[in-house]
């Protein structure tokens, strides 16, 4: 599915990676380190949700479910029994995982996909109308405040990293850190044979059954993979956050809004979802000061995008590349 490195691609990922470990550096902005936080958030959950669509063809639109499972679980497992958010963090993650495997088993059965769409869309609505009207476990639309923040430690040659409202450089480096080890992690999985396997599903299902592989299992394997990571990135979220609803957690705009950064980006690559991911919330940003014109010229701009560029924003590199190729005599 990917092919190796070359060192072109090594340069890129050492420049980025570098640039974004340097960006606090150049600027401690709370302003700036609060987009850029946000960004990293939907870039691993549109990354996880790629994996699913983009290389598995599981036309899935209730990824919200997980995210908000994951951020829910792990607030209230921390304001409950007093366990710190780096324990609950991962709880919250294999919760949406053991949610997700719950709903995979009957409708990753389903050959049609737009019945797949629907089924995961009502699962979403449903755990959305559960966590409302348990206003008293979970406060409904009141809000779940009070979820502690990450605990600070000591590391050699730092000092004390503190997690404060007024600083919001920790977070950054905890959110990068969580988006270069799930990019790492889905890497790594669609190298392998099990990567391999998905896309012969979602290129020729018929195909790949056919020669023994076990759709069920394989789908079920992924889907509970990118359960677990969408699962990390809402529990991330509702300890950074500090407050939880329904609506901002579970609600259908932000599978909306994920599905848009996947497909401007590019679905079915890598580096897509974290392209529009960044896009996407940065624009959002940027056109803030227009107030009622924002989210129009917003949805313009991405239906632009799809048009023109249908295979995401990630080909104008490759575009330019070749261009650049092309003027060398």
């Amino acid at each position: 599915m990917f092919l190796p490195l070359t060192v072109r691609n090594k340069l890129w990922i050492a420049g980025l990676l570098l640039s974004a470990l340097a960006l606090p550096l150049a600027s401690s902005n709370s302003y700036l380190m609060h987009v850029m936080i946000l960004s990293m958030i939907f870039a691993v959950f549109a990354s996880a949700w790629n994996l699913v669509t983009g290389f598995g063809g599981l036309k899935t639109f209730g990824h919200h479910a997980f995210f908000g499972i994951g951020a829910y679980a792990s607030a209230l497992i921390a304001i409950r029994t007093g366990l710190s958010p780096w324990v609950t963090m991962w709880l919250g993650a294999l919760a949406a995982a053991a949610a997700g495997v719950f709903i995979g088993l009957p409708i990753l059965r389903i050959r049609s996909m737009p019945h797949v769409a629907i089924v995961t869309l009502g699962f979403a609505e449903i755990v959305r109308i559960v966590i409302s009207n348990l206003q008293t476990v979970t406060r409904g639309e009141m809000g779940l405040w009070g979820i502690p923040a990450f605990g600070g430690f000591t590391a050699p040659g730092v000092g004390t990293v503190a997690f404060t409202p007024a600083d919001k450089v920790p977070f950054y480096y905890l959110a990068l850190g969580m988006l270069v080890l799930s990019l790492w992690a889905i890497a790594a999985l669609m190298r392998s044979r099990t990567g391999l396997t998905l896309v012969a599903m979602r290129d020729a299902e018929d195909a790949a059954q056919s020669l023994g592989v076990n759709l069920t299992r394989n789908k079920l394997l992924v889907f509970a993979v990118s359960s677990f990571i969408v699962g990390l990135a809402g529990a991330f979220y509702a300890h950074y956050i500090g407050i939880l609803t329904p609506s901002a957690a579970v609600g259908v705009d932000l599978m909306i809004l994920v599905i848009a950064m996947t497909l401007v980006g590019g679905l079915g690559t890598l580096s897509g979802p974290v392209a529009g991911a960044f896009a996407l919330t940065i624009a959002v940003e940027l056109l803030r000061s227009i107030e009622d014109y924002r989210m129009l010229l917003y949805g313009a701009a991405s239906v632009v995008i799809v048009l023109f560029l249908p295979k995401g924003l990630v080909t104008l590199r490759r575009r330019s590349t070749r261009g650049v190729e092309a003027r060398i005599p």
